[in-house]
């Protein structure tokens, strides 16, 4: 077992799949009103550079809800590469907390952070890798359908949550098509590596600049912002080269059965129509809903006593 919580490259099947079942069992518990106070007594710190909604506070009604606490580090309180080293940082909060959660621009910082920390260290976000999400994500599919039986369509850009999505799929040898340009396909090294894991667990992943092509007959749909945090100055450029990437009732034509999954924030009337994320078949609240319950398996698995 990893010591960290920063790539699913870095877990076992087997791993993964235990984290899987305690969230499902901790979702259980969690509607029953049952708290568990398995984390009593620990600390997370967590630094976020980024914007957060579902992240920050999952975590900190996880850690709660488990009997801990969450402390929210701002970007600009602690100045990691300006007013201290990401070493120091990770050496100081290492005496003072059980758990690291930061979610960053760079993910060579979160790596930087990990190699020195003593303590666990999780990715909240990277622009490479959405770990966590995609941990919410399998559970979310695991609602509907054995995960070795899915057929999962992304549709979009190559970003850090179809990187995350490919390495998942790998280890635990999902079936997962891919639509995006070829301009903005997923970054090279994680396709290799996505490729080498899949090898080992009989997953199949392809890719396809044609969307409905990607999404045919699939059993959940997925996709996500266009223009990620960072690239706001890009928005015009990619509007126009992801305009056929969009996820509305037209595209869903070909995947009849298929539920619609988007790891939010949406840009409703951009990479998903209304009619589509408020529809029947939209299970995006869900995912949402259960970044709680994966992550405090996580939190659990990295951080119980």
């Amino acid at each position: 077992m990893s010591k960290d919580f920063i790539t699913l490259a870095d877990w076992s099947a087997d791993e993964l799949r235990a984290i899987l079942r305690r969230a499902r069992e901790l979702k259980q518990l969690h509607h029953r009103g049952e708290r568990p106070q398995t984390l009593e007594g620990r600390s997370l710190a967590m630094f976020f550079e980024k914007p957060s909604l579902r992240t920050h506070v999952t975590f900190e009604a996880g850690m709660t809800q488990l009997g801990g606490h969450a402390i929210w580090l701002r970007s600009e309180q602690v100045g990691i590469g300006t007013r201290e080293a990401p070493g120091d940082v990770a050496a100081n909060l290492s005496r003072w907390v059980d758990g690291i959660v930061a979610r960053t621009f760079s993910h060579v910082l979160v790596e930087e952070l990990a190699a020195v920390a003593t303590i666990p260290v999780i990715n909240g976000l990277t622009d490479l890798l959405h770990p966590c999400q995609v941990m919410a994500d399998l559970q979310t599919i695991e609602e509907h359908r054995p995960l070795e039986e899915a057929l999962v369509a992304y549709v979009g850009d190559g970003n850090n949550m179809a990187n995350s999505l490919m390495l998942g799929a790998a280890v635990l040898g999902l079936h997962l098509r891919l639509a995006t340009p070829e301009s903005h396909q997923p970054v090279l090294r994680v396709r290799k590596r996505a490729e080498e894991l899949a090898a080992a667990s009989g997953a199949r992943i392809e890719w396809s600049e044609d969307p409905a092509e990607a999404v045919r007959d699939a059993d959940f749909v997925y996709t996500d912002v266009w223009t990620s945090m960072g690239q706001e100055e890009e928005q015009a450029m990619r509007r126009e080269v992801f305009q056929a990437y969009q996820v509305n009732a037209a595209l869903l034509r070909h995947a009849p059965k298929a539920f619609v999954m988007h790891c939010l924030p949406a840009h409703r009337g951009e990479e998903i129509t209304d009619e589509v994320l408020d529809g029947e078949r939209s299970i995006a609240f869900d995912q949402a809903e259960n970044r709680l319950h994966a992550q405090k398996a996580i939190l659990e698995r990295l951080l119980g006593h």
